[in-house]
């Protein structure tokens, strides 16, 4: 897949040193516990030159450092050598090289445990890893530096047949099969972009094929069993992004946008080796299931490396009362005064559900939910001091007092940080399969990080004047009350205690209406919740797109929050739901 040792062999400015043939890469995970098969359907569904598996979820890496707790020689993701147990022939039969994060806190231990696994399969594979990504610190569970994609073309460059890595950028496990490919060197920013925005939309598996998609009732197969995504990635880094034929869903522009739009901040996409330019993208269809990604620009990498940083924070418990008719607000509140008498204050939440209709006439829709959670370093208090407590108000509270969960022993939780490292001051090492240890040198050409426009929720600083779709300025013109989601797309995720939240219009005259109208302070109106945190919101406008940074929605992290959303999925279509006031001319009736 190309030629050279290491980055430092990388330093020219020419682009597509190596063959000019596309480079076909493959996505078969996007998480640890996705689709088990995807690795087979891959591997059996069409030609590919590289097939990748990503399994380092922020969460994941607290989950793998609670595995290595107990034992040392795990850390990494074992399920991945379960599917690479009945693949692992095939692969090797059709040629196909496999990079994989699923090394997490362990590279080393997963790439000897392949090695050990291709011998009892009695194949002749080369397999390598990358290192450097752990970093010492004492204070704390897992601390890992996100490295660059370098390193996993130097173990490339050796010829390797299976590379392992911990934590790198989830795009590198696709940029580094391209630099391999065709030479590239530090300098050659705009095709490291490119290849950022393909790995970035292959990254999340079945997301970019109709997975999770806003309108799914749209797709061929109604969104049952997407297939995995193909990227094929060309010399200048422009990709177009396909899938094997006769798998499920569908790879469309707006299939593509929502996935470009996922787990995103500003349009000055961080990585280790380029600073993508998101807002540069530019996205053609180019036949059926077949979406051309070009035009993508980039600038040179920050100073500094993202470190994700997991710490046990303790203890949690949950339990759940139904609160069933009339007097829902007593009810609740004689269940808060009772428990905080019985286990104190410190460290309870309580979140009333009205998931309760009027007049209804079964127990289920005339119920509420009283969700109760109690987080403390204390694992006797979390536990069965608090579950025992609430089960013990069965018959000592409100009329018709019952529970949906058992009582039950406190489990421990994680609370995740995000901090930084100067890039010279982490050992990023490709481990060649002989052994041989390669240093991969940091970008010798670095710039700040750039820093985005900060508003908060009350804040019109950074809203766009708009303009209504019709009429003169700022004319009235004749609305309809709608679902948002009949006229836009949206998909959100979480980053860290953040969550991000991109809207997309699927026309132009949408587009035209939606960039004046959702400003950050309509965004309060219509998500409550975000009111009192700090949002940066962007816009894409060749996407059609906004994108909103809120910034603490989910606490200390995934593992830490107790929102019911708790990695912010299904923020967008919360959005999407909301009913508003929209031009009549932009309605589906108008269309018709």
């Amino acid at each position: 897949m190309g030629t050279g040792d290491g980055t430092n062999a990388r330093n020219g400015t020419n682009a597509g040193n190596g063959t000019g043939a596309a480079l076909r890469v493959g996505n078969a995970s996007g998480f640890y516990g996705d689709r088990f098969s995807a690795w087979q359907e891959m591997l059996d569904g069409g030609d590919l030159d590289v097939l990748t598996g990503d399994y380092l979820a922020e969460l994941t890496l607290l989950i793998l450092g609670r595995d290595r707790m107990r034992d040392p020689d795990l850390g990494y993701a074992r399920t991945f050598l379960r599917q690479l147990e009945g693949t692992l022939g095939t692969a090797r039969e059709r040629g196909v090289r496999i990079v994989t994060n699923a090394g997490g806190l362990n590279p080393a231990g997963l790439a000897a445990a392949v090695r050990s696994l291709a011998e009892r399969l009695g194949l002749d594979l080369k397999v390598g890893y990358v290192e450097g990504d752990s970093l010492p610190r004492p204070d704390a569970l897992t601390a890992n530096a996100y490295l660059g994609a370098f390193g996993i073309a130097a173990v490339l460059d050796a010829g390797t047949d299976v590379v392992v890595t911990g934590r790198v950028t989830d795009a590198s496990l696709v940029v580094g099969p391209a630099i391999a490919r065709f030479g590239w060197g530090r300098d050659n920013l705009d095709a490291l972009a490119g290849a950022t925005v393909a790995g970035h939309l292959l990254e999340c598996g079945a997301q970019v094929t109709g997975g999770n998609f806003s309108f799914f009732t749209e797709l061929p197969d109604g969104g049952h069993r997407p297939g995995f995504p193909l990227a094929e990635l060309h010399a200048d880094g422009s990709s177009v992004l396909t899938k094997h034929p006769g798998t499920g869903g569908a790879v469309t522009v707006e299939t593509v946008t929502a996935q470009l739009l996922y787990e995103v901040g500003a349009p000055a996409y961080l990585g280790p080796d380029v600073v993508t330019q998101l807002d540069s993208v530019r996205l053609d269809p180019d036949g059926p299931d077949r979406v051309r990604v070009s035009g993508v620009r980039g600038t040179p990498p920050p100073e500094t490396l993202k470190v994700g940083v997991n710490n046990l924070g303790g203890f949690r418990n949950s339990m759940t009362f139904v609160l069933c008719g009339l007097d829902i607000p007593a009810k609740a509140a004689l269940v808060r005064g009772q428990l905080a008498e019985t286990v104190g204050k410190e460290g309870l939440e309580f979140v009333l559900a009205r998931t309760d209709h009027p007049d209804a006439s079964e127990t289920e829709p005339a119920s509420a939910l009283l969700h109760v959670h109690l987080r403390d370093g204390d694992k006797a208090r979390a536990g069965r001091a608090f579950s025992a407590a609430a089960v013990e108000l069965a018959l000592a509270s409100y009329p018709g007092c019952t529970l949906t969960t058992p009582p039950g022993d406190a489990t421990p939780y994680g609370v995740f940080t995000a901090d930084t490292v100067a890039q010279d001051a982490v050992e990023h090492v490709a481990v060649l399969p002989d052994g041989t240890r390669v240093p991969i040198s940091p970008p010798p050409r670095t710039q700040p990080a750039p820093v985005g426009t900060l508003v908060s929720s009350a804040g019109r600083t950074a809203d766009p004047a708009g303009a209504p779709v019709s009429g003169p300025g700022r004319a009235a013109y004749p609305t309809r009350r709608r679902p948002l989601g009949e006229l836009v797309g949206a998909r959100s995720g979480d980053k860290g205690g953040d969550a991000n939240l991109g809207v997309w219009a699927r026309t132009d005259a949408t587009w035209a209406w939606l960039r004046g109208w959702l400003t950050v302070a309509r965004l309060a109106e219509l998500l409550p919740e975000t009111a009192p945190l700090t949002v940066q919101r962007y816009e894409l406008p060749d996407l059609r797109a906004v994108n909103f940074m809120i910034r603490g929605l989910l606490g200390a992290g995934v593992a830490a929050t107790t929102r019911f959303d708790p990695q912010a999925k299904a923020l967008g279509e919360l959005l999407r739901s909301r009913v508003v006031e929209v031009p009549a001319e932009l309605t589906p009736e108008a269309a018709a």
